[in-house]
C-alpha cells in the first residue's frame, strides 16, 4: 500500500482535462472484441487496473490483443475459436470483469476457473450466476456460487424472460451476454433502467436488439462482427473535478470528451438543481456513446433530495456527491442507494466514516445518508478500503481541508483513473 500525504492549502484550479475512457465502455469493447469475428481497434480505452484484466482473461483464452497508447487492437476468431485457458482467469479488482466474464463463458465451448482479489472475494455473485443457472449454465463455486473461485463449464444455453430484482448493469449485461449463445429470444425485464452500454454495443458489433419502455429482446445465435469502438471520456471519473471545480475558491475547469449517455448522467442533473453553475455542450460527431463539453465553476450550492429512478444513473458517483453535500446550504438526503453495500466495500459506511474524520456532518442510513452542511472540513488520516472511489473521495476534499489529508492507500485509485493525480496538479 502507498500512503500519499495531500495537502494542498486551498487552491483555484483552472485548466482543461481531458477525462481518461469510460470503465463501462473499455471493458466491453474488448469482450465484445473478443466475441465478435475479425478485427477490432479501440481508441481512448482506459489503461486502468481493471481493464488490463479483462485484456490479460481474455489473452488467456487464445485473443490475440495488442495495447498500443490508449488504443486497443483486438484480432479474435469468434467463440469458437477459444482456446481453454491453462491458467486461472485473475479478474484482480474487477466486479465488472468477473460477473461479465460469467455470462460470456457459460455458452462457451471451454472450461475455466476465475478468481479475483480480496475484495472480489467478498462480492456477491449469486445475483448473476441464478439467472445464469436459469439458462442451464453450469457454475460452481463457494457457498454455491456466491463467491469466487468460480469453476465454468461452458455449456448450451436457453433463453429466459428475466426480471431484474434490482437495477444492476452487470446482472443485465451477464443475462445479455449469456443471450447471444442462447437458443430462443432472451428477454430482460427492468423496472428501474441500468446503464445501457452492453445494449449499444450490441448493435454497433451488428446484432439485431429490440429496447422499448424498460425490455430487451434479441434472438440467440447471432454472429458479432469485429468494429471500431472510440471510448468516451469516463463520466464517473468527471465527477470528481466537477465537484471539484464547483466547491474550490474561484475555480473553472472544462472537461472534453464527458460521456453523457442518459443512463449514466445523473450527476449532471444533481449538480443543476443544487444551482452549480455549469455548462453542457453535446458533440454533434459522437458514436454510439453521446458526449459533451463541460465547463463547472466554483457555485453556491444548496442542500437536495437524492432518490428514487436516478440513483442507478449516479451509483458510482455517490462517494463525491456525499463531499460535494457537505458545502451544500442545507440538509441533503440521499436514499434508495443499497446496491453501495455490495460495491468494493460497503460504500455507505465508508463514505459516512471518512468525511467524519474530516469533521462532515453525516449520518448512515438503511438505504443512504444524509448529510448538513455547509461545513468547513479538517485534515484528517483516512482510508481507503483499497476502494478507488473512496480514495479520489478523499483526495479532492483535501483541496477544501485545513491542513493535510492523508490516504492510506492512494494506490488503488490507478484501478479507474490512473492519472488521476497529475490532473490534480495540471488544473491547481
Amino acid at each position: 500500500m502507498n500512503e500519499k500525504v495531500l495537502q494542498y492549502n486551498k487552491p483555484t484550479l483552472r485548466g482543461t482535462l481531458t477525462i481518461p475512457g469510460d470503465k463501462s465502455v473499455s471493458h466491453r469493447s474488448v469482450m465484445f472484441g473478443a466475441i465478435a469475428t475479425g478485427k477490432t481497434t479501440v481508441d481512448g480505452f482506459l489503461l486502468g487496473e481493471d481493464c488490463l484484466s479483462t485484456i490479460d482473461c481474455f489473452r488467456k483464452l487464445g485473443v490475440k490483443i495488442d495495447v498500443e497508447g490508449t488504443s486497443v487492437f483486438i484480432d479474435s476468431p469468434g467463440m469458437d475459436g477459444w482456446q481453454e485457458p491453462t491458467e486461472i482467469l485473475y479478474t484482480g479488482n474487477s466486479g465488472t470483469t468477473t460477473r461479465l466474464m460469467l455470462g460470456i463463458l457459460a455458452g462457451s465451448n471451454v472450461h475455466s476457473v476465475m478468481t479475483g482479489d480480496a475484495s472480489i472475494g467478498k462480492r456477491p455473485m449469486r445475483r448473476v450466476i441464478d439467472p445464469l443457472r436459469q439458462m442451464g449454465a453450469h457454475i460452481t463455486g463457494r457457498a454455491n456460487g456466491q463467491y469466487t473461485p468460480l469453476a465454468i463449464q461452458g455449456t448450451s444455453l436457453q433463453a429466459i424472460d428475466y426480471h431484474m430484482p434490482v437495477a444492476s448493469a452487470q446482472v443485465k449485461s451477464a443475462v445479455l451476454l449469456a443471450g447471444l449463445r442462447a437458443a430462443g429470444t432472451t428477454i430482460v425485464r427492468e423496472t428501474e433502467i441500468s446503464r445501457d452500454h452492453t445494449e449499444r454495443m450490441l448493435r454497433q458489433f451488428g446484432a439485431e436488439i429490440d429496447v422499448r419502455d424498460g425490455v430487451i429482446s434479441f434472438e440467440g445465435g447471432q454472429t458479432l462482427t469485429g468494429t471500431h469502438v472510440s471510448v468516451p471520456g469516463d463520466i464517473s471519473s468527471a465527477a470528481f473535478f466537477l465537484v471539484a471545480g464547483a466547491i474550490c475558491h474561484n475555480s473553472k475547469i472544462m472537461l472534453e470528451n464527458v460521456g453523457i449517455n442518459p443512463t449514466r448522467d445523473g450527476i449532471i442533473e444533481v449538480l443543476q438543481n443544487m444551482g452549480a453553475s455549469m455548462t453542457v455542450i453535446p458533440n454533434e460527431d459522437s458514436q454510439s456513446e453521446p458526449t459533451a463539453t463541460i465547463t463547472i465553476e466554483t457555485s453556491s450550492l444548496k442542500a437536495t433530495t437524492i432518490e428514487g429512478e436516478i440513483i442507478p444513473r449516479l451509483i458510482d458517483e455517490i462517494p463525491i456527491l456525499a463531499l460535494l453535500a457537505t458545502q451544500a446550504d442545507g440538509k441533503t438526503v440521499i436514499k434508495d442507494a443499497e446496491e453501495l453495500k455490495v460495491k468494493e466495500t460497503d460504500r455507505i459506511a465508508a463514505v459516512v466514516d471518512e468525511l467524519r474524520k474530516l469533521g462532515a456532518k453525516i449520518e448512515a442510513t438503511e438505504d443512504g445518508m444524509i448529510i448538513e452542511g455547509p461545513t468547513p472540513l479538517q485534515g484528517a488520516s483516512l482510508q481507503t478500503y483499497g476502494d478507488h472511489r473512496i480514495g479520489m473521495m478523499g483526495a479532492i476534499a483535501a483541496l477544501i481541508t485545513d491542513g493535510a489529508v492523508t490516504l492510506d492507500d492512494a494506490d488503488c485509485i490507478a484501478v479507474s483513473y490512473p492519472t488521476f493525480f497529475e490532473h490534480i496538479e495540471s488544473v491547481k
